[in-house]
């Protein structure tokens, strides 16, 4: 099996078109230092307000220096902070017109208001569908559609808001009579995977694409043979760098939130997405599989 490259970080993220600029830099998030940290996730929460200050507002705002935010600019592969002014300045209009009741960011504050909530939530998860519609490599999910298709088992792996995603993926996918398995913890994902080879499936959901208790079993079956395939939000991460394939999400969490919000809609349209292109492979096998699930429960 071809190795893969591993991201350092000092690249540029080339991204597919119509992928906005804040996604990008959400995905950038794990791999910076904590001052141009600080600088992205400015932008990620408010990219019109950024777009209208000045180099010294934003580096004094995020209690850093200028030479940062300019490197900061210099990763998204621009040539300095007057291009990313443009390019966030471009992209709010854009939203802008799209949603003129919506906050561009989507941010919630504690002292929103319920009808706040709404809007905020709503526009929030329209944007991680339609992001996530826009970044989906239908190439990737192609492959990952062709392994699940052909495999003899099927393990699923998550933790937290991934082990929901997991769930709903399990449900889906054993409707049409395929042998799948879930483990929401890391002992029953370790010991299940322990047994698996070349003619399984194992797949590992995270947001953050570094969760310990996805990775390790994700590792442990790659080096066993296993298809590996990863559903997360950041293309650099350990996760992406470690499958054999992966299906990218692009959600931008607010940091005031009581739970997973967007990311779990964008990780259950992924599912949705994978789940369809399986069971549109045999139609007559999909349809007799649904047949026999519906009359299962009929009654009950």
């Amino acid at each position: 099996m071809a190795s893969r490259k591993r991201s350092t970080g000092a690249e540029p993220l080339d991204l597919p078109t119509g992928v906005t600029l804040v996604s990008r830099i959400n995905g950038l998030l794990p791999d910076l230092r904590p001052s141009e940290r600080r600088v992205a996730e400015a932008v990620v929460e408010d990219p019109a307000t950024v777009a209208r200050e000045s180099i010294t507002t934003l580096a004094q705002r995020c209690n850093t220096s200028a030479p940062t935010v300019v490197r900061f600019a210099k990763r998204l592969g621009l040539p300095g902070y007057p291009q990313l002014k443009l390019a966030l300045a471009k992209e709010a209009g854009i939203e802008e017109g799209r949603n003129s009741r919506g906050p561009l960011s989507g941010a919630l504050d504690a002292s929103d208001s319920l009808e706040d909530v709404v809007s905020k939530i709503g526009y929030a998860g329209t944007r991680a569908l339609e992001e996530t519609a826009q970044m989906l490599d239908v190439g990737a999910l192609e492959k990952a559609v062709d392994a699940v298709v052909s495999a003899r088992r099927i393990d699923l792996v998550g933790v937290g808001a991934g082990a929901v995603a997991v769930l709903d993926l399990d449900q889906k996918l054993s409707r049409l009579g395929l042998a799948t398995f879930q483990h929401p913890d890391r002992h029953g994902a370790m010991t299940a995977v322990s047994l698996r080879g070349e003619q399984d499936v194992v797949i590992g959901i995270s947001h953050s694409g570094s969760t310990s208790d996805v990775l390790a079993p994700i590792e442990l079956a790659r080096s066993l043979g296993a298809t590996t395939i990863g559903i997360t939000n950041h293309p650099t991460s350990q996760l992406a760098s470690t499958v054999d394939i992966t299906l990218l999400t692009a959600s931008r969490e607010t940091s005031f939130r009581p739970a997973a919000m967007a990311s779990r809609i964008a990780q259950l349209m992924v599912i949705d997405c994978l789940l369809t292109g399986v069971a549109m492979r045999d139609m007559d096998s999909t349809q007799q599989a649904l047949d026999a699930s519906f009359r299962a429960v009929a009654d009950l």
